[in-house]
């Protein structure tokens, strides 16, 4: 009866799903802390691990007193647990980072739902669903896309530069200003930002839990051109301080912070987007309740 009582309490499934972390993915994580998290376009990786649990524990309250009773959905939850533990054997054994790290999104839900059921997993969904945002992108994804948006960058700053006067000329994804040449790097070209950007404006619209889906996606899609234009004003920010400042100063101190800056002001700008579209959303239709 008391091995009952324990079974059946809250902190069992929550401990499990510890067993599963500190056996199977705290290896992975050392891995990613040595060899892609000190990588400059990966620096987002510890940001989204804290705030994946930060929000877990925010919701403890809630998965703790959910019910246990989903029969169905402990069955998929065995059938997600397998074949999540697969991808995870093939990841590790091929170091593979998007298998390892990928099968968090089928060995936690599948834990979960395997012990508790639907009601304990709609509790932490999201917290698990961010961790997507901790996944590498392939190696084809970041060179099929990286060349295209640096073309795409350059272009844009040339225009627009050359539109105000300045002497400025490209030639390919070399930007030459007066004296100086600037090559539009891969860090430039913007996929980091459209990555992070994204991933932090899924996390805004789960804090303000709005409920129509529609609404959702619009604001999300809305993050990838937002980051491209931020992009574009932080190459024509380094092209004007090299211009009228030299080469040490566009490459300094001002690169750097140039990027954190306008990531920020990236991010200020889904919010401002955010508080400009409500109302017109409300007066189109759209059910914008706060979700419980």
């Amino acid at each position: 009866m008391e091995q009952r009582r324990w079974l059946d309490s809250p902190s069992w499934p929550y401990l499990l799903v510890f067993l599963c972390v500190a056996v199977l993915y705290v290896p992975v994580y050392i891995g990613l802390a040595q060899d892609v998290w000190p990588i400059e376009d990966d620096f987002h990786g510890p940001i989204i691990l804290a705030v994946c649990l930060w929000l877990a524990w925010q919701r403890w309250r809630d998965f703790a007193t959910a019910l246990a009773d989903d029969a169905a959905g402990r069955v998929i939850g065995w059938v997600a647990l397998a074949v999540g533990l697969m991808l995870y054997a093939l990841g590790r054994s091929q170091d593979i980072y998007m298998l390892s790290l990928g099968s968090q999104l089928l060995v936690f839900p599948g834990a979960i739902l395997a012990i508790r059921g639907w009601p304990s997993l709609r509790t932490v969904w999201f917290p698990i669903f961010f961790l997507l945002f901790l996944i590498p992108l392939p190696d084809f994804v970041i060179s099929g896309l990286t060349g295209p948006l640096k073309q795409l960058v350059s272009v844009i700053a040339e225009n627009l530069l050359y539109a105000v006067g300045y002497p400025i000329a490209r030639s390919g994804v070399i930007l030459s200003v007066g004296p100086y040449e600037l090559l539009v790097a891969d860090a430039c070209s913007g996929l980091n930002s459209i990555f992070t950007l994204v991933a932090l404006t899924a996390l805004y619209l789960y804090l303000m839990r709005y409920r129509s889906l529609s609404y959702n996606l619009m604001l999300l899609a809305c993050a990838v051109p937002i980051a491209i234009a931020a992009n574009v004003v932080r190459v024509v920010v380094l092209v004007l301080v090299t211009y009228h400042f030299g080469d040490e100063a566009g490459q300094g101190f001002v690169h750097s912070f140039a990027g954190l800056l306008l990531f920020a002001v990236a991010l200020s700008l889904v919010m401002a987007l955010d508080g400009v579209l409500m109302p017109v959303a409300r007066r189109l239709g759209f059910n914008l309740g706060h979700r419980a």
